[in-house]
């Protein structure tokens, strides 16, 4: 279990970026893969995510997931809607003892903070997220709720900068779109490059103004303690497990 040192200094909300320790599931999955999607036991994700609730102080009900599709669609969890399929990447709120969890393997999860307005958020970054703009969604959509507001964003574990590798064309793509984007890269080999994602989303949140720290852990090279999509990938298994990470307000 890892935490944000800036959010710990609020006492009115909780909040927790989950190890993949201290679950039910076994094999690859072992032991607290909260992914629905995997081809995990249902009964033991079922268990893993009543073991999250619990932690994190909220019902099982009022635990809220998204079904995450590396989009840049944010969602504001209302009264009405919190017991629907939620169909996003990132989710807002200012509803007290609701859950709002993001759950990854490499890609990165941020908790949102708008300390002034007592709003929280969750966004899943993957490239292709962060990439088509899920972080402005996100800001700006707090921010409409009310222009004042101040908000701090927690960068949670991700794949590290060396671990990374990508093809000359996912290269392009980025600085096709902006030259100044070629600073996200380094060399390694001929015809491959090393992506810094969590940089690239910092970056982001700063330009935006908001305020942020890092809970910085590279989930490909911690095995112990972080599923990761690339290194299941590498090892040729069959699937992966999720990571989670939740916030709530008190």
């Amino acid at each position: 279990m890892f935490y944000s040192r800036k959010l710990k200094k609020y006492n009115s909300i909780k909040h927790c970026f989950f190890s993949k320790k201290g679950g039910f599931s076994k094999g690859i999955y072992k032991s607290l893969n909260c992914g629905r999607g995997s081809k995990d036991n249902n009964k033991n994700i079922l268990k893993n995510l009543n073991y999250v609730a619990k932690k994190i102080s909220v019902k099982k009900s009022r635990l809220i997931l998204m079904n995450q599709t590396h989009s840049n669609k944010v969602t504001e969890i209302k009264k009405e809607n919190y017991k629907r399929k939620i169909n996003a990447d990132a989710m807002i709120t200012s509803i007290k003892g609701l859950g709002l969890a993001v759950v990854t393997a490499d890609c990165v999860p941020i908790i949102i903070y708008d300390y002034k307005n007592e709003v929280i958020g969750c966004i899943h970054a993957g490239w292709k997220g962060a990439f088509s703009g899920i972080i402005k969604n996100t800001i700006n959509k707090i921010e409409r709720l009310n222009s004042k507001s101040k908000i701090i964003a927690s960068i949670g574990p991700c794949i590290g900068k060396n671990s990374y590798e990508v093809d000359l064309p996912f290269y392009k793509k980025f600085v096709s779109a902006s030259k100044q984007n070629n600073r996200y890269f380094s060399s390694k080999i001929k015809n491959k490059k090393l992506f810094n994602l969590r940089k690239f989303v910092a970056e982001k949140l700063k330009e935006l103004g908001v305020k942020i720290d890092h809970v910085n852990h590279d989930t490909f090279k911690e095995s112990n303690n972080f599923f990761s999509f690339r290194r299941s990938y590498k090892l040729k298994q069959s699937d992966y497990g999720r990571c989670i990470s939740v916030v709530r307000l008190i």
